[in-house]
C-alpha cells in the first residue's frame, strides 16, 4: 500500500476489527474501524471550528487516544500540528485536558477544545460531546504530500517526510501488523510521533499508550529517550532522536 499523506492511514478501506490503539491501564482498545471513523469526526469538528490548510492545531502532548485522533483529524484537513498547547497567533484550535482549561486563555479567534471532563467556560468546546456526536464522514479535503503536517521546535515536517521516516522505522525494526509499539517518550518529540505512532499504524500494528506510573505493558518495541533504553520492559527500544537525525 502506497501512502502519500497521513490521512490515508485512516482511509475507509483501513477500517478493520484489528487493534489500533491500546491502553493497558484502562484495559481499553480501539479498533482500526473506531480509530479511523473517530479521526474523521475529529477532522469535521475542527473544520466547523475554522481549521483548514495552514491553520495550525496545537495539542497538549498527552499520550492519549484523543491526542492521536486530533493529530490525524488535523492531518485530514492539511492543518499542521504542534504538540504544545500555547495558543499562539497562527493557531486556530488548541486541544487539551479539561484540567488545563483554567490556565489556557487562547487569543481571540483561537478555539479551545478539552477532553476528560466538562468545560467550565461556555466558549470552550467539549471533545466528548462534539466529536462523538459528529457525522462519521471523511472531511472533503485533498492534501498534497508536501503539505506541512508537524511543527516541532524550529522544524516543520511535511506529510511525505513523516511517512518516509516512518517507512524507515518499519524496515529497520521489521514492524508488521502484529507489532505492538509502546509510546514511552513525549509526543512533543517528532521522533516519538514517527516511530511510536505513524510507523505502527502505517503497517496495521498497534500503538500502546502506557499509564504515567510506568506500569508494565505488553509490547514488542518501546519508543523512549536514550537514557531509558536499558530500563524499559520491552525487548527492543527506539531512541526518537535517531529517528529524525
Amino acid at each position: 500500500m502506497t501512502v502519500n499523506a497521513l490521512g490515508e492511514i485512516v482511509a475507509r478501506e483501513r477500517r478493520t476489527d484489528r487493534p489500533a490503539v491500546h491502553l493497558p491501564a484502562a484495559d481499553r482498545t480501539m479498533s482500526y474501524h473506531d480509530f479511523c471513523t473517530t479521526a474523521w469526526k475529529a477532522g469535521n469538528v475542527f473544520r466547523h471550528l475554522g481549521v483548514a490548510a495552514g491553520r495550525r492545531v496545537e495539542l497538549q502532548p498527552v499520550a492519549s487516544p484523543e491526542s492521536l485522533l486530533a493529530f490525524f483529524g488535523a492531518a485530514l484537513l492539511g492543518s499542521p500540528v504542534r504538540f504544545e498547547a500555547r495558543g499562539e497567533d497562527e493557531t486556530r484550535v488548541v486541544v487539551a485536558t479539561a484540567e488545563r482549561e483554567d490556565e489556557l486563555d487562547p487569543r481571540a479567534g483561537t478555539k479551545l477544545v478539552v477532553y476528560g471532563g466538562c468545560p467550565k467556560r461556555p466558549t470552550t468546546t467539549h471533545w466528548e460531546t462534539e466529536v462523538w456526536s459528529e457525522n462519521p464522514a471523511i472531511p472533503p479535503y485533498e492534501v498534497e504530500p508536501s503539505t506541512p503536517a508537524l511543527v516541532a521546535d524550529d522544524a516543520t515536517y511535511a506529510h511525505a517526510e513523516l511517512l518516509t521516516l516512518a517507512e524507515r522505522v518499519v524496515n529497520d525494526y521489521d514492524l508488521t501488523d502484529a507489532s505492538r509499539v509502546v509510546v514511552r517518550g513525549s509526543l512533543s518529540h517528532p521522533g516519538v510521533i514517527v516511530a511510536g505512532v505513524v510507523a505502527p499504524l502505517l503497517v496495521g500494528g498497534t500503538v500502546v499508550l502506557p499509564s504515567d506510573d510506568g506500569a508494565t505493558s505488553s509490547g514488542d518495541i518501546a519508543v523512549t529517550a536514550v537514557d531509558a533504553v536499558d530500563v524499559v520492559p520491552e525487548p527492543v527500544a527506539v531512541d526518537p532522536s535517531d529517528v529524525v537525525a
